[in-house]
C-alpha cells in the first residue's frame, strides 16, 4: 500500500488548535484501512474523499467507532481542504452544495424534520432541572435528540452512560442541549458516546435543526451564532441562517497539520495485535 496524504483542519475556528479537529485523507483509501485510521487519528471525524467530476466529490465519514452518513464540521472541512469555490458533495445521507473561500465554507444543508418526545430521560441524563421541549431533529440521514432550556449548562455533568441509552431509544446519533442567550445567540452542548466522542465541540448537522428549533420556540432571528466547544478547551462560532432552501450553515477553517501515514503492510494484517 503506498502511504496516504493528509491534513488536519480546525473548523468552526479562525485559529489552528481550537474549533473542531478534522482529518482529511486525500489520497484513496482501501476500506479495510479506513475504520483503523479513524481509530488512530481519534478526532470526532476523519472522511476520505473521492473526486468524481468537475467541482464534486464523494466522501464517507467515519467517527472513531462507527461511520456517518453525514456531517457537518467533515463537510465543511474537507470541501475547504479541496479547494475554493463552489462544491457539490454527495455522501450515503445527502447530496449538499457547500461554497468555499480562504476564510472558511457554507453549506446548505437538508431542510429538518421533527419529531416531539417526552422530556424526562433526557434531562435527567443530562443533569438539567427544567427543559422547555424535546425533539428528534432530522437531517441528512443523521438524527439528533435536541432539549432545549433555560438553565445555564455551562456546569453540566451529563451521566454519559444514561445519555448514550436516550440517544440509543430513539436512534439518535447525539444529544444536543441548547440554551438561549439572546434573539441572536445560542449556548450548544453536543454529547455523542455511542459513536465514541464524549463531548462534540462543534456539531454542524445539528446546527440547522438547532436554529430551527430555538426560532419556533423562543423568536430568535433568522441569523444566529452557536456557540460551542469551550466547555472541551475547543472554542467553536456556528453561523447558521434559516433559508427557504434550507439552513445554511458555516464558519471559519485553520489549517493546522499535514503529514502522511505510513502504512505498509497494513493490508493483511488488519486484525487485532496480541
Amino acid at each position: 500500500m503506498p502511504d496516504l496524504a493528509y491534513r488536519i483542519v480546525d473548523v468552526f475556528s479562525a485559529r489552528p488548535l481550537a474549533g473542531n479537529a478534522l482529518c482529511v485523507v486525500l489520497d484513496a483509501c482501501p476500506d479495510a484501512v479506513m475504520a483503523l485510521i479513524a481509530r488512530e487519528v481519534n478526532l470526532s471525524e476523519t472522511t476520505f474523499p473521492t473526486i468524481t467530476g468537475p467541482s464534486r466529490y464523494s466522501v464517507r465519514i467515519l467517527t472513531p467507532s462507527g461511520e456517518l452518513p453525514f456531517a457537518g464540521h467533515p463537510t465543511l472541512g474537507t470541501a475547504w481542504t479541496l479547494g475554493p469555490g463552489t462544491w457539490t458533495q454527495t455522501s450515503p445521507g445527502a447530496t449538499v452544495s457547500v461554497t468555499v473561500d480562504g476564510a472558511g465554507a457554507r453549506m446548505t444543508q437538508p431542510e429538518p424534520t421533527f419529531s416531539p418526545l417526552p422530556p424526562d430521560a433526557p434531562r435527567a441524563a443530562l443533569g438539567l432541572p427544567a427543559a422547555a421541549g424535546t425533539w428528534v431533529g432530522s437531517a441528512g440521514g443523521v438524527r439528533h435528540l435536541i432539549v432545549a432550556t433555560e438553565a445555564p449548562i455551562e456546569g453540566l455533568q451529563p451521566d454519559l452512560g444514561a445519555v448514550r441509552v436516550a440517544a440509543e431509544d430513539c436512534q439518535c446519533q447525539t444529544v444536543a442541549v441548547v440554551r438561549r442567550r439572546d434573539d441572536a445567540n445560542l449556548h450548544v452542548r453536543v454529547f455523542a458516546p455511542g459513536l465514541g466522542v464524549p463531548e462534540d465541540p462543534g456539531t454542524g448537522s445539528a446546527a440547522g435543526p438547532i436554529a430551527t428549533i430555538a426560532r419556533q420556540l423562543w423568536r430568535t432571528g433568522p441569523e444566529v451564532t452557536i456557540s460551542q466547544g469551550a466547555e472541551v478547551g475547543r472554542p467553536c462560532v456556528i453561523e447558521v441562517q434559516l433559508t427557504d432552501d434550507g439552513p445554511v450553515v458555516g464558519g471559519r477553517v485553520s489549517a493546522c497539520a499535514e503529514g502522511r501515514f505510513t502504512l505498509a503492510g497494513v493490508l493483511g494484517n488488519t486484525g487485532p495485535v496480541h
